[in-house]
Protein backbone atom coordinates (compact mmCIF):
# COMPACT_ATOMS: atom_id res chain seq x y z
CA UNK A 1 0.00 0.00 0.00
CA UNK A 2 2.45 2.47 1.46
CA UNK A 3 4.79 1.70 -2.49
CA UNK A 4 1.43 2.35 -4.50
CA UNK A 5 0.42 5.62 -2.47
CA UNK A 6 3.85 6.80 -3.40
CA UNK A 7 3.61 5.81 -7.13
CA UNK A 8 0.26 7.68 -7.19
CA UNK A 9 2.12 10.65 -5.41
CA UNK A 10 4.56 11.02 -7.75
CA UNK A 11 2.74 10.53 -10.66
CA UNK A 12 0.64 13.64 -9.27
CA UNK A 13 3.93 15.69 -8.86
CA UNK A 14 4.77 15.69 -12.45
CA UNK A 15 0.74 17.14 -13.38
CA UNK A 16 1.70 19.67 -10.76
CA UNK A 17 4.87 20.58 -12.15
CA UNK A 18 3.20 21.03 -15.47
CA UNK A 19 0.73 23.86 -14.14
CA UNK A 20 3.16 25.15 -10.90
CA UNK A 21 3.30 28.36 -13.13
CA UNK A 22 -0.91 28.73 -12.02
CA UNK A 23 -0.28 27.63 -8.39
CA UNK A 24 -0.90 30.73 -5.67
CA UNK A 25 2.49 30.08 -3.76
CA UNK A 26 3.43 29.55 -1.52
CA UNK A 27 0.94 26.80 -1.32
CA UNK A 28 -0.07 22.91 -0.50
CA UNK A 29 -0.71 20.16 -3.05
CA UNK A 30 -2.87 18.05 -3.05
CA UNK A 31 -1.44 14.62 -4.31
CA UNK A 32 -4.44 13.05 -5.41
CA UNK A 33 -6.97 15.44 -5.73
CA UNK A 34 -8.62 15.30 -9.18
CA UNK A 35 -9.44 18.22 -12.05
CA UNK A 36 -11.82 20.68 -10.86
CA UNK A 37 -12.58 19.11 -7.70
CA UNK A 38 -11.03 20.76 -4.89
CA UNK A 39 -12.38 18.63 -2.23
CA UNK A 40 -13.76 20.31 1.13
CA UNK A 41 -12.88 24.16 2.79
CA UNK A 42 -12.62 26.79 0.27
CA UNK A 43 -12.97 30.58 1.02
CA UNK A 44 -10.80 33.31 -1.47
CA UNK A 45 -10.30 36.46 -1.36
CA UNK A 46 -7.63 38.82 -0.89
CA UNK A 47 -6.42 37.45 2.84
CA UNK A 48 -7.33 34.45 2.65
CA UNK A 49 -7.13 31.27 -0.18
CA UNK A 50 -8.66 28.38 -1.48
CA UNK A 51 -9.04 28.29 -5.42
CA UNK A 52 -8.58 25.22 -6.92
CA UNK A 53 -6.66 25.29 -10.36
CA UNK A 54 -6.30 21.83 -11.87
CA UNK A 55 -4.82 19.26 -9.72
CA UNK A 56 -3.02 22.44 -7.51
CA UNK A 57 -4.26 22.95 -4.66
CA UNK A 58 -3.75 26.87 -2.76
CA UNK A 59 -3.40 27.26 0.55
CA UNK A 60 -6.44 26.59 1.50
CA UNK A 61 -6.56 23.08 0.66
CA UNK A 62 -8.09 20.61 2.98
CA UNK A 63 -10.39 23.88 4.42
CA UNK A 64 -6.92 25.64 5.64
CA UNK A 65 -7.48 28.85 5.34
CA UNK A 66 -4.72 31.59 6.16
CA UNK A 67 -5.07 35.23 6.69
CA UNK A 68 -2.23 37.15 5.96
CA UNK A 69 -3.85 40.69 6.15
CA UNK A 70 -1.75 41.23 9.65
CA UNK A 71 1.59 40.22 7.87
CA UNK A 72 4.57 42.30 6.80
CA UNK A 73 4.09 43.72 3.17
CA UNK A 74 5.88 45.99 0.49
CA UNK A 75 8.18 44.78 -1.99
CA UNK A 76 11.45 44.08 0.23
CA UNK A 77 9.51 41.20 2.53
CA UNK A 78 10.69 37.85 3.18
CA UNK A 79 10.15 34.74 4.73
CA UNK A 80 12.12 33.74 8.10
CA UNK A 81 14.56 31.35 8.20
CA UNK A 82 14.19 29.26 11.89
CA UNK A 83 17.37 29.97 13.65
CA UNK A 84 17.62 26.37 14.31
CA UNK A 85 17.53 23.38 12.25
CA UNK A 86 13.71 22.83 12.80
CA UNK A 87 11.62 22.97 10.33
CA UNK A 88 7.79 23.45 9.51
CA UNK A 89 5.89 19.85 8.61
CA UNK A 90 6.53 18.88 5.26
CA UNK A 91 3.40 16.56 4.81
CA UNK A 92 0.49 16.71 7.07
CA UNK A 93 -3.29 14.99 7.00
CA UNK A 94 -6.54 17.23 6.96
CA UNK A 95 -9.75 17.10 6.15
CA UNK A 96 -10.10 16.46 2.22
CA UNK A 97 -13.19 14.52 1.13
CA UNK A 98 -16.63 14.17 1.54
CA UNK A 99 -18.24 10.94 0.85
CA UNK A 100 -19.25 12.22 -2.50
CA UNK A 101 -16.14 13.48 -3.32
CA UNK A 102 -13.68 10.64 -2.71
CA UNK A 103 -15.71 8.39 -4.36
CA UNK A 104 -15.64 11.20 -7.44
CA UNK A 105 -11.64 11.04 -6.96
CA UNK A 106 -11.49 7.39 -6.57
CA UNK A 107 -13.75 5.88 -9.18
CA UNK A 108 -11.87 6.62 -12.37
CA UNK A 109 -8.36 6.01 -10.76
CA UNK A 110 -9.94 2.15 -10.60
CA UNK A 111 -11.94 2.43 -14.27
CA UNK A 112 -8.67 3.58 -15.30
CA UNK A 113 -6.40 0.14 -13.97
CA UNK A 114 -3.41 1.81 -14.24
CA UNK A 115 -2.67 1.27 -10.42
CA UNK A 116 -3.40 -2.57 -10.95
CA UNK A 117 -6.36 -5.03 -10.33
CA UNK A 118 -5.46 -5.61 -7.05
CA UNK A 119 -4.69 -2.31 -5.41
CA UNK A 120 -7.82 -1.53 -6.70
CA UNK A 121 -9.89 -4.27 -5.53
CA UNK A 122 -8.35 -4.09 -2.23
CA UNK A 123 -9.03 -0.40 -2.50
CA UNK A 124 -12.94 -1.26 -2.91
CA UNK A 125 -12.69 -3.27 -0.48
CA UNK A 126 -11.60 -0.32 1.81
CA UNK A 127 -14.28 2.14 0.97
CA UNK A 128 -17.39 0.23 -0.76
CA UNK A 129 -17.44 -3.48 0.53
CA UNK A 130 -17.18 -2.13 4.38
CA UNK A 131 -14.19 -3.19 5.33
CA UNK A 132 -13.92 -0.92 7.01
CA UNK A 133 -16.46 1.69 4.73
CA UNK A 134 -19.36 0.75 3.26
CA UNK A 135 -20.41 2.89 0.13
CA UNK A 136 -17.81 5.44 0.98
CA UNK A 137 -19.69 6.52 4.03
CA UNK A 138 -22.40 8.36 2.30
CA UNK A 139 -24.40 7.16 5.30
CA UNK A 140 -22.38 9.76 7.39
CA UNK A 141 -23.23 12.52 4.82
CA UNK A 142 -22.61 15.50 6.35
CA UNK A 143 -21.50 14.30 10.34
CA UNK A 144 -17.41 14.24 9.20
CA UNK A 145 -15.04 13.74 6.23
CA UNK A 146 -12.44 11.54 5.16
CA UNK A 147 -8.77 12.98 5.96
CA UNK A 148 -6.07 12.78 3.50
CA UNK A 149 -2.40 14.09 3.05
CA UNK A 150 -1.22 16.69 2.12
CA UNK A 151 2.77 18.12 0.71
CA UNK A 152 4.47 21.26 1.47
CA UNK A 153 4.82 21.89 -2.63
CA UNK A 154 8.45 22.66 -2.97
CA UNK A 155 8.78 18.91 -1.01
CA UNK A 156 11.25 19.65 1.37
CA UNK A 157 12.98 16.35 3.21
CA UNK A 158 10.36 13.97 4.43
CA UNK A 159 7.39 14.90 1.93
CA UNK A 160 6.88 11.48 1.51
CA UNK A 161 6.45 10.46 5.10
CA UNK A 162 3.03 10.85 5.13
CA UNK A 163 1.52 7.45 3.60
CA UNK A 164 -1.79 6.66 5.09
CA UNK A 165 -4.54 6.35 2.62
CA UNK A 166 -7.78 8.60 3.62
CA UNK A 167 -9.15 7.75 6.81
CA UNK A 168 -12.69 8.96 8.01
CA UNK A 169 -12.88 11.18 11.42
CA UNK A 170 -16.57 12.22 12.81
CA UNK A 171 -17.31 15.46 13.17
CA UNK A 172 -16.06 16.56 16.67
CA UNK A 173 -13.66 13.42 16.94
CA UNK A 174 -10.33 13.63 16.87
CA UNK A 175 -7.98 11.65 14.05
CA UNK A 176 -6.41 8.62 15.92
CA UNK A 177 -3.53 8.86 17.47
CA UNK A 178 -1.72 6.79 15.61
CA UNK A 179 -1.47 9.00 12.84
CA UNK A 180 1.52 11.50 12.86
CA UNK A 181 1.14 15.14 12.00
CA UNK A 182 -3.09 15.15 11.98
CA UNK A 183 -3.83 18.76 11.83
CA UNK A 184 -4.03 20.52 15.03
CA UNK A 185 -3.88 23.51 16.53
CA UNK A 186 0.35 23.01 16.88
CA UNK A 187 0.57 22.02 13.75
CA UNK A 188 -1.93 24.64 12.12
CA UNK A 189 0.95 27.30 13.88
CA UNK A 190 3.93 25.33 12.33
CA UNK A 191 2.47 25.93 8.82
CA UNK A 192 1.61 29.67 9.44
CA UNK A 193 5.25 30.10 10.50
CA UNK A 194 5.94 29.59 6.51
CA UNK A 195 3.53 31.74 6.06
CA UNK A 196 5.17 34.65 7.95
CA UNK A 197 6.74 37.63 5.91
CA UNK A 198 8.60 40.36 7.27
CA UNK A 199 10.57 43.65 6.15
CA UNK A 200 13.73 43.78 4.85
CA UNK A 201 16.54 44.55 6.98
CA UNK A 202 18.68 47.09 4.87
CA UNK A 203 19.78 49.53 7.88
CA UNK A 204 20.30 53.32 7.43
CA UNK A 205 24.17 54.21 8.21
CA UNK A 206 25.04 57.69 8.89
CA UNK A 207 27.64 58.34 7.12
CA UNK A 208 25.34 56.69 4.01
CA UNK A 209 27.37 54.58 1.90
CA UNK A 210 30.74 55.86 2.35
CA UNK A 211 32.43 55.99 5.73
CA UNK A 212 36.09 56.55 7.73
CA UNK A 213 38.65 54.82 9.18
CA UNK A 214 38.48 54.84 12.26
CA UNK A 215 35.16 57.16 11.97
CA UNK A 216 31.88 55.40 14.09
CA UNK A 217 29.13 54.64 11.92
CA UNK A 218 25.96 54.45 12.92
CA UNK A 219 22.95 51.92 12.07
CA UNK A 220 19.50 51.73 13.19
CA UNK A 221 16.33 50.44 11.26
CA UNK A 222 13.27 52.10 11.07
CA UNK A 223 10.84 51.82 13.97
CA UNK A 224 7.55 52.35 11.90
CA UNK A 225 8.74 48.85 9.50
CA UNK A 226 9.83 46.53 12.87
CA UNK A 227 6.57 45.74 14.19
CA UNK A 228 5.14 42.15 15.72
CA UNK A 229 3.46 40.73 12.50
CA UNK A 230 1.35 37.35 12.41
CA UNK A 231 -0.39 34.54 10.42
CA UNK A 232 -3.85 33.01 11.11
CA UNK A 233 -4.12 29.26 10.41
CA UNK A 234 -7.59 27.97 9.98
CA UNK A 235 -9.58 24.59 9.48
CA UNK A 236 -13.47 26.08 9.53
CA UNK A 237 -14.37 22.14 8.65
CA UNK A 238 -13.71 21.08 12.46
CA UNK A 239 -13.33 24.47 13.82
CA UNK A 240 -10.12 24.73 14.85
CA UNK A 241 -7.19 27.73 14.41
CA UNK A 242 -4.04 29.46 15.07
CA UNK A 243 -2.02 32.34 15.15
CA UNK A 244 1.63 32.58 14.44
CA UNK A 245 3.11 35.79 15.51
CA UNK A 246 6.66 36.99 15.13
CA UNK A 247 8.16 40.23 16.70
CA UNK A 248 11.65 41.93 15.98
CA UNK A 249 13.82 41.80 19.14
CA UNK A 250 17.26 42.54 17.94
CA UNK A 251 19.90 43.30 14.75
CA UNK A 252 23.01 41.50 14.24
CA UNK A 253 25.09 43.36 12.42
CA UNK A 254 28.29 41.73 10.93
CA UNK A 255 30.57 44.12 9.13
CA UNK A 256 31.99 41.92 6.46
CA UNK A 257 35.61 42.48 7.24
CA UNK A 258 37.57 41.05 10.65
CA UNK A 259 39.14 44.97 11.05
CA UNK A 260 35.80 46.21 12.63
CA UNK A 261 34.91 47.00 15.93
CA UNK A 262 30.96 46.72 16.11
CA UNK A 263 28.86 48.53 18.87
CA UNK A 264 28.11 46.98 21.24
CA UNK A 265 31.11 44.91 20.91
CA UNK A 266 28.55 41.86 20.46
CA UNK A 267 27.12 43.12 17.31
CA UNK A 268 23.89 42.53 18.55
CA UNK A 269 21.54 45.43 18.87
CA UNK A 270 18.53 45.38 21.09
CA UNK A 271 14.97 46.85 20.26
CA UNK A 272 14.10 49.28 22.36
CA UNK A 273 10.69 51.76 22.07
CA UNK A 274 10.04 49.97 18.95
CA UNK A 275 12.98 51.01 17.54
CA UNK A 276 16.12 48.79 16.55
CA UNK A 277 19.46 51.34 16.86
CA UNK A 278 19.09 54.88 17.09
CA UNK A 279 19.12 57.57 14.08
CA UNK A 280 22.22 59.95 13.77
CA UNK A 281 21.61 63.43 14.50
CA UNK A 282 23.83 66.69 14.43
CA UNK A 283 25.93 66.97 17.28
CA UNK A 284 26.57 63.50 18.16
CA UNK A 285 29.52 63.25 16.32
CA UNK A 286 31.42 62.69 19.33
CA UNK A 287 28.96 60.34 21.33
CA UNK A 288 29.31 56.41 20.68
CA UNK A 289 26.47 54.72 18.44
CA UNK A 290 24.18 52.39 20.72
CA UNK A 291 24.27 50.27 17.32
CA UNK A 292 26.92 50.71 14.90
CA UNK A 293 30.19 49.72 13.50
CA UNK A 294 33.88 51.71 13.21
CA UNK A 295 36.18 50.20 10.49
CA UNK A 296 39.77 49.96 11.00
CA UNK A 297 40.92 49.51 7.23
CA UNK A 298 40.14 50.79 3.90
CA UNK A 299 37.79 49.01 1.24
CA UNK A 300 40.40 49.65 -0.84
CA UNK A 301 38.88 49.94 -4.55
CA UNK A 302 36.07 47.71 -3.15
CA UNK A 303 33.53 47.59 -0.62
CA UNK A 304 32.72 45.72 2.46
CA UNK A 305 29.42 43.37 2.61
CA UNK A 306 27.90 44.74 5.69
CA UNK A 307 25.23 42.18 6.59
CA UNK A 308 22.17 43.22 8.82
CA UNK A 309 20.08 40.30 10.40
CA UNK A 310 17.17 40.97 12.24
CA UNK A 311 16.25 37.98 14.76
CA UNK A 312 12.20 37.42 15.63
CA UNK A 313 10.86 35.96 18.35
CA UNK A 314 8.22 33.43 17.57
CA UNK A 315 5.27 32.55 19.30
CA UNK A 316 1.36 31.45 18.67
CA UNK A 317 -1.23 31.02 20.38
CA UNK A 318 -4.79 28.54 19.23
CA UNK A 319 -7.93 26.65 19.80
CA UNK A 320 -7.61 25.38 23.01
CA UNK A 321 -3.95 26.75 24.20
CA UNK A 322 -3.36 28.74 27.32
CA UNK A 323 -1.26 31.62 27.11
CA UNK A 324 1.78 31.78 24.30
CA UNK A 325 3.20 28.75 23.18
CA UNK A 326 7.38 29.33 21.91
CA UNK A 327 8.21 28.23 18.34
CA UNK A 328 11.98 28.64 17.47
CA UNK A 329 13.84 32.20 16.99
CA UNK A 330 13.27 33.15 13.05
CA UNK A 331 15.72 35.24 11.48
CA UNK A 332 15.94 37.84 8.08
CA UNK A 333 18.65 39.37 6.61
CA UNK A 334 20.46 40.63 4.14
CA UNK A 335 23.64 42.38 2.96
CA UNK A 336 24.91 46.03 1.70
CA UNK A 337 27.93 47.53 0.27
CA UNK A 338 29.73 49.92 2.23
CA UNK A 339 33.00 51.66 1.12
CA UNK A 340 35.01 52.64 3.48
CA UNK A 341 38.23 55.42 2.81
CA UNK A 342 41.14 56.42 4.64
CA UNK A 343 40.92 59.86 5.93
CA UNK A 344 42.96 61.97 4.02
CA UNK A 345 44.95 64.56 5.89
CA UNK A 346 45.82 68.28 4.46
CA UNK A 347 49.43 69.49 4.80
CA UNK A 348 49.34 73.45 4.81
Amino acid sequence: MPTVTRLLRLAAIAIVAGSACLATAPSAVATQNPPGKGGIGGGSGKETSGDVDGDTISSAAGGIVYDRSKNGSGGSVGAVRPATNWTPPACWYAPKYTPAQLQAQMEPIWEAGSTGSGWDSEQRNRYVNGDPYKDFNKDKTGKGYFWDSYVDESYPPGWDKCEEPPFWVDQGDAPPPEIENAVTPEILAQLAYAEIRVPGTEVTLAPEGTTKVNLPTWAWLDGADFKPVSVTASVPAIGIQATTTAEPVSLKIEPGTADAETYPASGECQINNGRIGEAYAKGKSDETPPCGVRYLRSSGDDSYQLQATVTWKIHWTGTGVNGEQALPDGEFGADQDVIVQEVQAVNR
